[in-house]
């Protein structure tokens, strides 16, 4: 059935996607429980291994025929040659006629790859030697701020893919850190952040890396602007901004025009997406953080799993397992939502950078036909770490009425072993998928309550409430150590998942002009706050909340 409009696609009308929707019916009122028991091969039959990944499928609501049908999807919506594209630099960003080559910045530099005649790695070298010089230079004291005073305090001023992917490095990697630098990000166009940062950042050691691809974004440039007053007022003059300030840009000359020195610009390119962009110099604070030898590492988890993902058969391919997977409940199975649950609060940070890496990829209607889809794309993701939600996230996910999956990641070793700890920790998150999975029966819950103790009435009474149906589908990743190399495998992994999704959907997953349309609403609006009179150009909700805005800004003396 037609979801939007009458437009029906190839992909809802061809004969895979049909038998997918008939694979439906085995699965009404079949419990995963029933999967395992009749299949004692399951766990090894659903399983894949790549890059210290381990994935194990094999509790989600699947057959050997549902995979057959869903990789035969993939082939259909031709994966390997969108893939084959991609590597090669075509510009499969049609909307803004741009190749996507966020993989470059991790591919070896010694292997030519010619756009347009002109082979990108050698400025991707060039880049990253720059970054291993200066980030050499902060760590060993050599590089100082305008009084010779050491850096000790480092500010990422970026939002979106400039904030997200510094800041979720930051703490996953803090382990591998320089514990002599203190990161700080700012990406909020509100004041109490960039506020916060001046009011305990020392002016003679803090180091600014201005981060914008355009150097033109408002949030960032605000931001940037309060920094630079703030220092040229500390320190007596602007001949301190070659010392503390650093451009992050595709716009050499915006940046210097801002009065950072032409060499204290690192450049970008129009193929790199805000999203996949840590990979480059947007990732500095984390060579800073943790020393250029541990970013290469981490470029190198990432290269392994493009390797991966490149190479491996579509049957035994990690991110193209996970993708067809969240198509076959997206699309089959009418999940809205899939949660994002690391048990490592190092990863605290990693749902919501995936949040942008998903959402802003395939949050989309449209087909690269510019015909509104016929099908739902990508889903709300959501999460955090595993012991901070179990009183939250997983009563819906066990007993709330939405049908939800969900992913699982843990490493088998701490990096601070105390105690028990971390032997807890795995404990409870195997006890969740397992839960998630089996779920319990009224026979279960009637002999528990039985053996405390409880009337024949106090049971009847409980019983519905204590009742859990399971037949939660999940998705377990399993690492030997959150370092570098992982790290970047386990991005590199989730943004082949959704590259391969969008493929699948036909949708471009490389624009964001969901993203722009607010961005200049936002410019219109800045003009009728600074309006003194009554504003009258919008809806009437709109124009009744900026006269109530500037209404409790007059009671509070602000213009």
């Amino acid at each position: 059935m037609a979801k939007r409009g009458l437009h029906l696609s190839k992909l809802t009308q061809s004969s895979v996607w049909k038998s997918l929707q008939k694979r439906l019916q085995p699965f009404d009122g079949l419990h995963m429980r029933s999967l395992f028991a009749t299949d004692p091969d399951r766990f090894e039959r659903f399983s894949a291994e790549a890059c210290g990944i381990f994935l194990d499928y094999s509790k989600n609501l699947i057959d050997g025929e549902t995979m057959d049908l869903l990789f035969t999807l993939a082939a259909q919506a031709d994966v390997e040659g969108w893939r084959a594209s991609m590597f090669a630099g075509e510009r499969i960003n049609t909307t803004e006629n741009r190749p996507v080559l966020h993989t470059a910045l991790r591919r070896e530099t010694d292997k030519p790859l010619v756009i347009d005649d002109d082979d990108v790695m050698p400025g991707v070298a060039s880049v990253l030697a720059q970054m291993r010089e200066f980030s050499d230079a902060v760590r060993d004291g050599s590089w100082t701020g305008a009084t010779g005073k050491r850096i000790t305090d480092v500010v990422n001023v970026g939002i979106g893919g400039s904030n997200l992917g510094p800041r979720m490095l930051d703490k996953a990697l803090r382990p591998y850190a320089d514990t002599a630098l203190r990161l700080h990000f700012v990406s909020s166009a509100g004041g109490g952040m960039i506020g916060g940062v001046l009011a305990e950042a020392p002016w003679e050691s803090t180091l600014f890396l201005i981060s914008s691809k355009t150097f033109t974004t408002e949030e960032t440039i605000l931001n940037a602007r309060t920094a630079r007053d703030w220092l040229v007022q500390q320190s007596g003059g602007e001949d301190a901004l070659s010392h503390h300030f650093l451009a992050i840009t595709a716009n050499k000359t915006k940046a210097t025009d801002f009065g950072i020195p032409a060499e204290n610009v690192f450049e970008l390119w129009d193929w790199v997406g805000g999203r996949y962009s840590l990979w480059s110099s947007v990732g500095l604070s984390a060579a800073l953080a943790i020393g250029m030898d541990r970013f290469e590492e981490l470029l190198a988890g990432a290269r392994a799993m493009d390797e991966h993902f490149q190479s491996a058969p579509l049957q035994e391919n990690l991110p193209v397992i996970l993708a067809m997977l969240g198509v076959w409940y997206i699309n089959f199975f009418n999940a809205k939502a899939h949660a994002i649950i690391p048990y490592d609060h190092r990863l605290s940070r990693f749902p919501a950078y995936l949040q942008q890496v998903d959402m802003e990829s395939n949050g989309k209607a449209v087909d690269r036909d510019g015909q509104a889809t016929d099908y739902d794309t990508a889903p709300v993701i959501w999460g955090k770490p595993g012991t901070d939600c179990q009183h939250s996230i997983f009563q819906k996910l066990h007993q709330g009425t939405d049908f939800l999956s969900a992913d699982f990641l843990a490493a088998a070793e701490p990096h601070t072993p105390v105690g028990d700890h971390h032997k807890v920790l795995l404990a409870n998150f195997l006890a969740q998928t397992e839960a998630l999975m089996m779920g319990n029966t009224e026979d279960d819950v009637r002999a528990d309550l039985e053996s405390r103790g409880a009337s024949v009435e106090e049971t009847a009474a409980l019983l519905p409430h204590k009742l859990f149906l399971g037949n939660r589908p999940t998705n377990t990743l399993l690492f030997k150590r959150l370092d570098p190399f992982t790290m970047g495998a386990l991005i590199a992994l989730y943004e082949h998942k959704v590259f391969v999704q969008g493929v699948v959907w036909n949708i471009n997953s490389f624009d964001q002009w969901g993203v722009e349309l607010g961005k200049n609403l936002a410019d219109k609006m800045l003009g009728d706050l600074d309006n003194d009179g009554p504003a009258h150009l919008h809806d009437a909700s709109t124009n009744g909340l900026i006269n109530r805005l500037k209404e409790f800004r007059r009671c509070r003396g602000i213009r």
